[in-house]
C-alpha cells in the first residue's frame, strides 16, 4: 500500500469517478483506475462497485476511506511544514550565544530575527563558551559563538574578530603603563566566570601568560558576571580584566581605568558547529544575522580607535 495509492482511492471516493480524480490529481483516468486496482488486489478485497454513473464505496471502501484520509493528510502536512523550514517560515533556530553577546550588538539579535522571520521560532542560548562548546557537540545546540580558546573535537571553528582584553583599575597608577604579568601577580586580583575557573577561555589566556612567566595567579576575589567584577573595582577592592568591546559600552563604571597588556591579549569571537552537521535554514539564518552584527561591532570598534 503506497501514498500514491491511496491519494487516488482517495480522490476517486471523493469525487465520485475515477475521472475526476485523475483531472483532480494532474494524471490520467487510466493511471487512476490502475493505481486502484493495484490496491484491491494487494489487499484482496473490493472498494468500490464500479458500473453506475457514480462510484459507490463497498464495506472496504468505507472502513479504508478514513484512515486513507488521515494519511494524505498526514503526509501533506509533513509537506507544508518542510515546505515552510525551507522558506523560513516555521521551525525553530538554535543557537548558543557567549554571556557577553549584548557588548558585540548581539543584544539586538533575538528582536531583528523575530521581525526578519515572525515564523520562527528563536532558542539563544548564554552561557560560558566551554558550555556553548560542549552543547554544539552534543547536537543539543545547532550552532554557537564563542571565545577562543575552546576544544576543537568534533568541531567546525571559525573565527570572526579580535577583541582586545584591557586591565582595568580605579587606581591611575595601576594603569599607568602597559600591564605586565609581574604587576599582575602583585595586584588584588578579582575575575569573573567563577564557575568555570581556569577554564574560561579568557581567564586561560592569562594563566598562560601567567605560567610562562614562572608565576601563579590566585584571585582574591571570583564572581559570575563581568558587570559584578566591575562595581567592584569602582569601588576600590581591586582589579580586573575586560574585553575592549565592555570598556567601550554603555555599562562601563565611572572612575575605572583600563590600559593594554604589554604582551597583548585578544579575545577572538568564533562561529562554531558540529563537523559534518548541515544546519536547518533557519538557524543557519539566525547564524548569517549573528555573523553580521559581529562584524559590524568590530568595524565600529575599528572607527572608534582611529578616531
Amino acid at each position: 500500500m503506497t501514498l500514491t495509492q491511496l491519494r487516488a482511492f482517495l480522490a476517486a471516493a471523493t469525487l465520485g469517478s475515477f475521472t475526476s480524480a485523475a483531472f483532480e490529481l494532474g494524471i490520467t483516468q487510466p493511471t487512476i483506475s490502475e493505481l486502484v486496482r493495484k490496491l484491491e488486489a494487494e489487499n484482496g478485497l473490493q472498494l468500490f462497485v464500479r458500473g453506475g454513473r457514480r462510484l459507490v464505496l463497498t464495506s472496504a471502501g468505507h472502513e479504508l476511506l478514513p484512515w486513507a484520509r488521515r494519511a494524505v493528510e498526514g503526509a501533506e502536512g509533513a509537506e507544508q511544514s518542510l515546505s515552510a523550514l525551507r522558506g523560513l517560515r516555521g521551525g525553530v533556530a538554535s543557537m548558543g550565544v557567549l554571556r557577553n553577546a549584548s557588548y558585540y550588538f548581539l543584544s539586538d539579535l533575538a528582536v531583528r530575527f523575530h521581525a526578519e522571520r515572525p515564523g520562527v521560532r528563536t532558542r539563544l542560548v548564554g552561557q560560558n563558551s566551554v558550555e556553548v562548546a560542549d552543547a554544539v557537540r552534543s547536537g543539543e545546540l545547532e550552532a554557537g559563538l564563542v571565545v577562543l580558546p575552546v576544544s576543537d573535537d568534533g568541531l567546525s571553528v571559525k573565527p570572526l574578530l579580535r577583541d582586545e582584553v584591557l586591565w582595568a583599575s580605579s587606581d591611575p597608577e595601576r594603569v599607568r603603563k602597559p600591564m605586565t604579568m609581574e604587576a599582575v601577580m602583585k595586584a588584588p586580583l578579582i575575575l569573573y566566570d567563577a564557575h568555570y575557573g581556569w577554564q574560561d577561555p579568557t581567564r586561560r589566556q592569562l594563566a598562560e601568560r601567567a605560567q610562562l612567566a614562572g608565576i601563579r595567579l590566585e584571585p582574591m576575589i571570583e564572581v559570575e558576571n563581568v558587570e559584578s567584577a566591575l562595581r567592584l573595582v569602582a569601588r576600590g577592592v581591586g582589579d580586573t580584566i575586560t574585553s575592549r568591546a565592555v570598556a567601550v559600552s554603555d555599562i562601563f563604571p565611572d572612575g575605572v581605568l583600563t590600559t593594554p597588556f604589554a604582551d597583548p591579549i585578544y579575545d577572538t569571537i568564533a562561529v562554531i558547529i558540529r563537523q559534518g552537521a548541515a544546519l536547518s535554514p533557519a538557524t543557519s539564518e539566525l547564524m548569517r544575522l549573528a555573523t553580521e552584527m559581529v562584524m559590524k561591532s568590530a568595524e565600529e570598534q575599528k572607527r572608534r580607535d582611529e578616531l
